[in-house]
């Protein structure tokens, strides 16, 4: 009688009913069903540890999880089996798993050792680990490579290195790899990789370019393309072209999709849109996340409605429901722009003891502009002199502009002389002492801090301000006459100015400063570049509708005075959105309640 033979280890029934098993688990993989099923493999006769099926639908398993961190050290052990000679894919699984995972180094480490010849599905993984650790030059150099293996210009590889510049700031050089995927290769990914590119590092205008373009490509944009749009109206304050945005996600059904609600509650909230950003909160329903709450806090605290963050942090809590660190951010900031320092105290002290959150420095920096707001600036240098951490330069600026406030010049000298050393070269710590010798007089002293500037080549940012009218951002500096209705618009502040006399208005001189005629200086103050936005938007808007002003800079005294009578002579709602905060005038009053 012939001796029976054994099968193939590739035709084991064992083996093939474990690989069965974890292709019937991948609807809901997990760790536990993998391993189990491994153990099974394992004990069956003639199952080797190192068989590459069994290995590569472990690890395909793995890397299919959703939920939980991603299982690195077993995906690993696996792998470890295969060597010295692994398959393509199982590495490249491997490397997906490390990228994806806490320790994305371990995926460059992985490769550094040549297990395997890299192939079209070896170099996303790694690009990705590359932009999570913001490794630039690691990242140029798998580009150099990829092109070198002839890798390069695969659409996929293409993507992950327009994801991976634009992630590390250079958006220039992830546009210049976006045009160099032809036109019909360029799949979504393409675009929203791009799209992200530019509104992670602060440029909303290209942002809005190209999501025009991916629409002339007849391209669905999905979750993440209307995250970035939504940004960047945000960023420049295009509350028009946003609401289109949104009505566009309800008409493709993303409006469900948690991260484009977060998305709508910032963009209302910074457009000052406050009662759109609570509507849009309260259709979310039970899409709502830690995340959503926190952006409603942030912005309603933004606009100058402290209290009524601090009410829906309250509902937030009685939710039961963990505030982040960004959370109590929001909650400090709220108490800081109402002057509620006690109450500001008592929820840091919770946030520590109630919530376990360990102070960061933002937390730190916004009870010294808590203090110093309130005039306490004594008190404000006491606590940063007695802080757990080093203070950063942000929380001895925030001191100095404290100071300029209130006219404390021994105080700011000192912070001056701390950012000196932490952050020499910055020009609104310049501008911010330059402004409190001004305040107490010593105008000898700020000429000298101009020069120094000159010769240091540090230049101040100049103002600017931003009005939408009818789909279009139209932007005004200063003075600026380049407009092709410049007389128009100067002929409108004339009026604005005669009317506002009448209602028994004189320019506060006092916050122009500089060492010139007093005449020179109502003329300054008079074409500060909110002023001519505002001008402008009467001149082209209808009666009744807001005004809507994106302004970089911190807005004057007496341009906060003008506002206020401008929205009762003119009988407009004026939104003003400057460097720190909203300003809501209406009927002669501002949300804010002079305290700014």
């Amino acid at each position: 009688m012939r001796e029976a033979i054994a099968p193939a280890p590739s035709t084991h029934p064992a083996l093939r009913h474990c690989v069965a098993l974890l292709r019937l688990h991948l609807p809901s993989p997990s760790v536990a069903a993998a391993k189990q099923i491994h153990a099974r493999a394992l004990r069956a006769a003639g199952v080797p540890l190192s068989h590459p099926l069994l290995a590569k639908h472990l690890l395909f398993h793995l890397a299919s999880l959703r939920a939980g961190p991603p299982p690195l050290l077993y995906a690993v052990t696996v792998l470890s089996c295969l060597l010295p000679d692994p398959d393509p894919f199982s590495l490249n699984t491997v490397l997906r798993i490390a990228a994806s995972s806490a320790h994305p180094r371990i995926a460059l480490a992985l490769h550094r050792r040549r297990l395997a010849p890299p192939d079209t599905h070896t170099y996303p993984p790694l690009l990705q680990a590359c932009t999570r650790l913001l490794a630039l030059r690691e990242g140029e150099s798998l580009h150099a490579e990829a092109a070198k293996n002839g890798l390069v210009a695969l659409v996929f590889v293409k993507n992950s290195l327009v994801h991976h510049y634009g992630a590390c700031g250079l958006f220039e050089s992830a546009h210049r790899v976006f045009d160099e995927i032809p036109v019909l290769e360029r799949n979504l990914v393409s675009w929203n990789s791009v799209m992200n590119g530019f509104a992670a590092n602060g440029r909303p205008n290209e942002v809005l370019t190209i999501f025009r373009e991916t629409l002339e490509a007849d391209l669905m944009p999905d979750g993440f393309t209307i995250v970035s749009v939504l940004t960047a109206c945000a960023e420049i304050g295009a509350l028009t072209l946003g609401r289109r945005v949104h009505v566009f996600a309800s008409k493709v059904g993303l409006v469900g999709n948690s991260h484009v609600g977060n998305a709508l509650i910032d963009l209302y909230a910074k457009c000052g849109g406050v009662e759109d950003a609570w509507k849009v909160f309260e259709e979310m329903g039970v899409a709502r996340t830690v995340v959503s709450w926190t952006s409603l806090i942030v912005g309603l605290a933004g606009n100058g409605f402290g209290k009524d963050a601090l009410e829906l942090f309250g509902l937030m809590e009685r939710e039961r429901l963990i505030p982040t660190d960004i959370t109590m951010v929001g909650v400090l900031y709220a108490c800081s722009h109402c002057g509620l320092v006690d109450d500001g105290f008592r929820y840091f002290n919770e946030m520590q003891d109630k919530y376990g959150i360990a102070p960061g420095i933002e937390h730190l920096g916004c009870m010294v502009d808590l203090l110093g707001r309130a005039g306490r600036v004594e008190e404000a240098h006491n606590y940063i002199t007695t802080m757990p951490m080093e203070p950063n330069a942000v929380v001895w600026r925030t001191l100095l502009g404290a100071c300029a406030m209130h006219k404390k010049l021994e105080l700011g000298e000192a912070a001056w002389a701390r950012l000196v050393e932490l952050d020499p070269g910055h020009s609104g710590d310049y501008v911010l002492l330059s402004n409190l010798y001004a305040a107490v007089g010593r105008w000898a002293d700020a000429h000298v801090l101009r020069k120094t500037m000159a010769t240091h080549g540090v230049r101040k940012n100049p103002g600017h301000s931003l009005v939408e009218l009818r789909n279009s951002v139209y932007e005004f500096v200063m003075g600026d006459r380049s407009h092709p209705e410049s007389d128009q618009i100067y002929q409108t502040l004339a009026e604005i100015a005669e009317r506002l006399r009448c209602q028994g208005y004189v320019p506060r001189t006092s916050n122009v400063l500089a060492d010139i005629e007093e005449e020179e200086k109502e003329t300054a103050l008079n074409y500060h570049s909110e002023r001519l936005a505002i001008a402008f938007a009467l001149l082209k808007s209808l009666p009744g509708s807001p005004i809507r002003i994106v302004k970089n800079l911190r807005m004057c005294g007496d341009c906060h005075l003008v506002i206020k009578l401008i929205s009762k002579v003119y009988d407009r709602e004026i939104i003003v959105r400057d460097r720190s905060r909203f300003h809501h005038f209406k009927g002669g009053e501002c949300s804010c309640k002079d305290y700014w």
